[in-house]
């Protein structure tokens, strides 16, 4: 049994490793962003898929996360081995333990986030971006499609200038048909109500090419 589990261990670093996740040659495809996953995601993890290429990836839990307490320390590793540097519990949080998790040479963040509250988000996808030598964020919620999706909507919005109706329509392809309390039209427009892009977070043509979809 322990051989078993130590090949399978192997086998699902290789896999991260092939992935490389850091990659900035181009934003997602379509296809990518609304997979149920792609490669290197983490055991226990769905929905794990591209948002800005390199920069910023979203995800949810298998089967939820009814204890919210978040990414587990194995998880956490994965992610660190992977090179991401920085990752947000959005909304659901209230029993998670969060901190840094350190792998060799680089270490992963692991904070809290409000849907509601964008700003700190995007400015740590803003400093990724213009830092080349940072490992992506990664923004995850209980499930993966409400609130990682609508933080992930307006970072398309902030940083590849998507209009509005269009990350909304994103956001609501991308939640895979999950239902929404009081309606989902009404859920994604009060969460984007307090939205602005922020002038402070321009990006250049150049950054922009190498990241957003394509």
């Amino acid at each position: 049994m322990r051989k078993t589990f130590i090949c399978f261990a192997l086998s699902f670093a290789a896999t991260i490793a092939q992935a490389d996740v850091t990659s900035r040659s181009g934003g997602p495809s379509e296809s990518e962003m609304l997979a149920r996953n792609v490669d290197g995601a983490p055991d226990g993890m769905t929905f794990f898929r591209p948002v800005l290429s390199g920069v910023l990836y979203r995800s949810g839990f298998k089967g939820g996360d009814k204890a919210r307490s978040g990414l587990s320390n194995g998880q956490r590793s994965e992610l660190c081995d992977a090179g991401f540097e920085t990752a947000f519990y959005a909304d659901f949080g209230k029993n998670t333990e969060y901190g840094s998790t350190s792998c060799g040479s680089n270490a992963l963040d692991y904070k809290s986030a409000r849907s509601s509250r964008p700003s700190a988000v995007m400015e740590a996808v803003y400093q990724t971006i213009k830092n080349p030598e940072k490992g992506p964020v990664l923004v995850h919620c209980m499930w993966g499609v409400h609130a990682s999706g609508a933080l992930s909507a307006m970072a398309l919005v902030q940083f590849c200038g998507w209009s509005e109706d269009r990350a909304k329509s994103y956001w609501n392809e991308a939640r895979n048909g999950a239902p929404c309390a009081n309606g989902c039209d009404a859920w994604i427009d009060a969460k984007f109500e307090r939205f602005r892009v922020n002038p402070d977070l321009q990006i250049t043509d150049a950054e922009r090419a190498a990241i957003c979809p394509k």
